[in-house]
């Protein structure tokens, strides 16, 4: 019996990322991502196709052409992790579809929808743990969680009558769990049929990437070196970069002014890892009440999110008169709240994030505004996605029979890169079919 997979969207594209996987009898989807850009490379605007039918997104080829998920509960979806695209499109799917997925994965959707106004709806969810097979039908999928910049993040094992494919997902080893990347290369199987090995920094060449310990170390400087106040924009659910700026917090003896956003992300992870999160454990840590945040969270009835986290209440005037003591996480949307926030002249801002988001208009008018109040930028990231020694690690550890580049531009390059292996170069929508 044959197992055949299809990746739909990624073999010439970061993002969107969506493979099919089937057998005779059964049917399967690895993630079901938003694309990040449209086949000339602009960048994709979700808000266009909000009003579409699901015949017209197939057509424009935003959504894959596989009619099971649309029009019954026959294929079953599971999903990496908490990246838009890597799940943003789940809401086309039938409402009976069951979904695999990380429990905790879950619990950030679910944290997305109420701080974001997003409503994607998981109905028929399971969860799985790392390194603990599941059936579905004749296929068996062994989770393996990996180190990336979201928690909760997996690369599958799918194995079906003595065939393999292994789905790589979104992956590093330079990151606070690097350790999780070494107990997976202990214990998965070699020698693979098929890796499907993502390859999204592939364009930086052999480039090694700072560690997230090497990121809190120049934290440390940073904030010793800086006697005025600290802002920092990054994403709110890179728990590792959070976690960094917590520690660096602490070997400095700076406060750490979270919005209330970020502090209910980490008070609801903190029951799958020993994460810092506002209460009596972690007193470095105060919570900042932004005022549209506030409001729209009020809005939808949810005031219990904003009173948990009362006590530790830190208000503009408290952060404008300790304002060298204050480290504090930043957005865009928090630029009203900065108009009322002084002493902010001499201060560092850190943009903690990848580059590419500066080119977005309410980003550059939040830095030009920081800048302009007499803050100095800086910046300060690593990448989420493994470097070329990483990648070559991957292989080495599994041994594959072929590889298949997938959520990458450079797909072209692997066969420079993994001259030991065969190297398939395939096209979205092309059925590989791996035979007995």
């Amino acid at each position: 019996m044959n197992m055949n997979f299809k990746i739909h969207r990624g073999t010439k594209e970061i993002g969107g990322s969506c493979v099919e996987i089937w057998t005779d009898t059964t049917r399967i989807v690895i993630d079901f991502g938003m694309p990040l850009v449209n086949p000339d490379r602009t960048q994709f605007n979700s808000r266009e196709i909000k009003h579409k039918s699901v015949r017209d997104l197939i057509s424009e080829g935003v959504l894959p052409d596989i009619p099971s998920l649309y029009n019954s509960s026959e294929t079953v979806l599971i999903l990496s992790h908490a990246h838009q695209d890597h799940y943003g499109l789940i809401n086309y799917l039938h409402k009976d579809c069951d979904i695999f997925l990380g429990e905790a994965t879950q619990k950030l959707i679910g944290i997305t929808n109420i701080f974001t106004n997003q409503d994607w709806v998981i109905s028929n969810s399971h969860h799985f743990e790392s390194g603990k097979p599941f059936e579905i039908g004749d296929i068996e999928i062994t989770p393996y969680l990996m180190d990336h910049s979201a928690f909760d993040a997996y690369a599958f094992l799918i194995q079906s009558n003595g065939k393999s494919i292994f789905y790589s997902g979104d992956f590093r080893s330079h990151g606070r769990k690097s350790k999780a990347f070494d107990w997976f290369s202990h214990n998965v199987k070699q020698g693979v049929d098929y890796l499907l090995l993502e390859g999204t920094t592939l364009g930086r060449g052999k480039q090694r990437f700072q560690t997230e310990g090497e990121i809190e170390d120049e934290l440390v400087n940073n904030f010793t070196e800086s006697k005025r106040i600290n802002l920092i924009y990054t994403s709110g659910q890179n728990i590792d970069r959070l976690v960094s700026i917590y520690r660096a917090c602490r070997r400095t003896g700076k406060i750490l002014a979270l919005d209330f956003y970020i502090a209910n992300v980490l008070k609801t992870l903190s029951d799958y890892g020993k994460l810092p999160y506002p209460s009596n454990k972690f007193p470095e840590i105060k919570v900042f009440f932004p005022f549209r945040l506030s409001r729209m969270i009020s809005s939808k009835g949810k005031e219990e999110l904003l009173y948990q986290f009362s006590d530790y209440k830190i208000t503009k005037e408290e952060i404008s008169s300790q304002s060298g003591r204050i480290v504090m996480t930043v957005r865009p949307s928090m630029l009203r709240d900065m108009e009322y926030i002084e002493n902010l002249e001499g201060g560092q801002f850190i943009y903690s994030m990848w580059k590419g988001y500066k080119r977005e208009k309410r980003t550059k008018e939040f830095i030009d505004y920081l800048v302009g109040r007499g803050m100095e930028e800086k910046h300060l990231h690593t990448s989420g996605h493994a470097d070329q020694e990483t990648l070559l690690r991957m292989v080495e550890i599994l041994k594959p029979k072929n590889i298949v580049p997938i959520h990458t531009f450079e797909g072209d390059e692997y066969k420079n890169i993994f001259t030991e292996t065969n190297v398939l170069r395939v096209n979205n929508g092309k059925i590989v079919t791996i035979e007995e």
